[in-house]
């Protein structure tokens, strides 16, 4: 046992600080994965200061304490799903805490898990889609070819938002007809790359090797980046964006064009990631292979796609089945 008998909670903000540093440096947590559990693991520091003093002995935090801190959450307006983001930073921070003897045991895993609504996503049909991917013009984007194919590699492969704007050049391996993601926690795998978005990424590096040589007056300009913004900024830094597209921006392209196109105004990138699942589904795919494809650690994750399959399925059932009415 370490000399946690000793510390206080005042010093719960630098242990949450070097544990930030292990989830960088050792698990390969994401940029956003850190922000959020900085911003987590410090309020919960802060409020026990609060309530209980820098010297309050970090053995006697119990779980009555972080349950107070989720009550204090719900006081401040915060959603269910908000204090479950809260409580699960909280359990890996403590979990930690245990493994390295600054804490006897980890008592937020007495902690329940808000129960939370389960809320299926909407997904487009497949016509739905279609009609969005195959109609990417000048009315829609603001670089037609760049966007359609942005689409193709969202729906067509089913990747994440930061998976897609994370691509470089050398992640589409034309030979071999796949591309190499970079998902969570610094895993890799590889999508099989179709013919339909092979053929708009072949058109969009046409324009956007274009687009470099426009730019370049002679200073030879080059980046890794596979989707560039419009205006090339961050173009020739040593570090940085590297013109590189932002998840942000990929978020407002894909709502203009689904909105555009009939779909709903709460369409974003994870829908189409949704809609990539479903539709595999639906057609008869193994949920295992989508497991692969998707990049889900857990099977249960995937599964999702089950329940939500099932939904349209009663849907169908109710509607036209002699003996549902």
């Amino acid at each position: 046992m370490s000399d946690a008998h000793n510390t206080g909670a005042g010093a719960l903000k630098p242990l949450a600080a070097e544990y930030l540093r292990v989830l960088a440096n050792e698990r390969g947590a994401s940029n956003h994965t850190l922000r959020a559990y900085e911003r987590e693991l410090n309020g919960f520091a802060a409020h026990i200061v609060e309530q209980c003093g820098a010297e309050f002995p970090l053995p006697r935090i119990e779980h009555t304490h972080i349950r107070a801190y989720l009550s204090a959450l719900y006081d401040r307006g915060l959603s269910k799903a908000s204090a479950a983001r809260a409580l699960a930073a909280i359990r890996s921070w403590f979990k930690w805490l245990a493994s390295t003897r600054r804490l006897e045991r980890n008592v937020a895993a007495l902690v329940a898990t808000p129960r939370l609504p389960k809320h299926l996503p909407r997904v487009p049909s497949i016509e739905q889609m279609n009609r969005v991917v195959d109609s990417v013009d000048e009315d829609a984007a603001s670089w037609p070819a760049r966007d359609a194919a942005i689409l193709e590699l969202l729906y067509g492969c089913g990747i994440r938002n930061a998976e897609l704007t994370g691509l470089n050049l050398d992640d589409i391996h034309w030979a071999n007809e796949a591309i190499l993601v970079r998902g969570k926690g610094q895993k890799q795998r590889y999508v099989p790359l179709g013919d339909a978005a092979a053929e708009a990424l072949r058109a969009y590096l046409d324009e956007r090797a274009a687009k470099l040589a426009a730019a370049d007056n002679d200073r030879r300009l080059t980046t890794p980046a596979l989707f560039l913004n419009l205006r090339l900024r961050g173009l020739g830094k040593i570090a940085g964006a590297q013109a590189r597209l932002t998840t942000r921006s990929v978020g407002r392209i894909v709502k203009r064009i689904a909105v555009q196109r009939g779909l709903s105004a709460d369409v974003h990138p994870h829908t189409l990631r949704h809609a990539f699942g479903t539709h595999l589904l639906e057609e008869g795919a193994d949920l295992r292979a989508i497991q692969e494809l998707l990049g889900h650690e857990r099977l249960s994750t995937t599964q999702r796609y089950t329940q939500l399959t099932t939904a349209q399925l009663t849907q169908v059932y109710d509607r036209t089945h002699p003996r549902a009415k």
